[in-house]
């Protein structure tokens, strides 16, 4: 058990109950090549949180002119994966043909199904100067019956996402439905990812999920008198009518839906079926996955 993990039991303690959170958990910095992101999902402590099974928060990070974003070709199968931004660009491209910039605000969903590769670099333009990246980039296990379906690519623009004010709360609705309104977003089983940013003082009431969790990726909230501190998440209880409130000015991310069954993952491959995982690897290894049209030399070997 953490040293964190201890401490809000015995917060909670004090509060006599804290039924309100199940677990903090902290994120660890995992290295990409050239920059760094905190991993808070997946961890010994929690696997999940309903669909959702891989969460990086990236950034904020300073490149200097001549670098960037540099992430080669790498397959991935049985999930969708979603790629929202704070600042910054990224240039997406995949098996498919697609070839997509993300910008601050726009929603990338790309569905791995049976298989994909895609690459995740930036424009020449923009590594020619200084520049900043800071975003969130989530994986989601796709039910059973859809983990092996035809792979797509879906781009949402910010203006198409949901906006509204819930207690003078600014907030989005970007997957699934809360507060009265739908996004446009696809999912494929009952799924939550909410953005909001409070100022101190201020309190949410959170819609209710069979499993959801708030991530803080600046400032600082409290549940029922628990501190969740910055860069940490929250797994809350079902407890009803949670309310967070903000102790400083905070941008926050709230994830959850349905529990879905237990997921094995290796490396960039998820599945329900570990054999599923084992053909991935060698499949990969042998060259059987699709190029990346207009980035076919280089790719990432398969761990050993």
């Amino acid at each position: 058990m953490s040293n964190l993990t201890r401490q809000v039991e015995h917060a909670c303690e004090l509060a006599q109950g804290c039924d309100a959170i199940e677990l903090i958990i902290r994120p660890r910095d995992k290295d990409l090549g050239g920059f760094s992101v905190r991993r808070t999902l997946p961890t010994a402590q929690r696997k999940m949180v309903g669909p959702w099974i891989f969460f990086d928060h990236m950034g904020p990070a300073e490149f200097p002119a001549g670098q960037g974003i540099n992430v080669r070709p790498h397959p991935h199968i049985n999930i969708a994966t979603v790629t929202y931004l704070f600042e910054g660009e990224i240039l997406h491209r995949d098996s498919l043909g697609s070839l997509q910039a993300i910008r601050p605000g726009d929603i990338n969903l790309m569905v791995a199904g049976h298989g994909i590769v895609h690459s995740e670099r930036e424009q020449p333009a923009l590594t020619a100067v200084a520049h900043r990246l800071h975003g969130l980039q989530l994986w989601l296990a796709l039910p059973e019956e859809d983990e092996e379906i035809d792979p797509a690519f879906h781009h949402y623009p910010a203006a198409g996402i949901p906006a509204l004010m819930i207690d003078g709360v600014p907030m989005r609705v970007m997957m699934g439905s809360a507060y009265g309104v739908t996004s446009p977003v696809r999912v494929f089983a009952d799924t939550l990812y909410l953005e909001a940013r409070l100022q101190a003082g201020q309190t949410l009431a959170l819609p209710f999920a069979e499993e959801r969790a708030v991530y803080v990726a600046q400032g600082s909230l409290k549940a029922r008198d628990t501190i969740i501190p910055e860069h940490s998440m929250a797994v809350l209880t079902d407890a009803p009518d949670v309310v967070l409130e903000a102790t400083t000015d905070s941008r926050i991310a709230i994830i959850g839906g349905a529990r879905l069954g237990k997921r094995f993952i290796d490396w960039n491959f998820v599945s329900s079926r570990k054999e599923r995982i084992d053909q991935a690897r060698q499949d990969w290894k042998d060259g059987r996955f699709p190029k990346v049209p207009g980035d076919e030399v280089e790719f990432i070997p398969l761990p050993e």
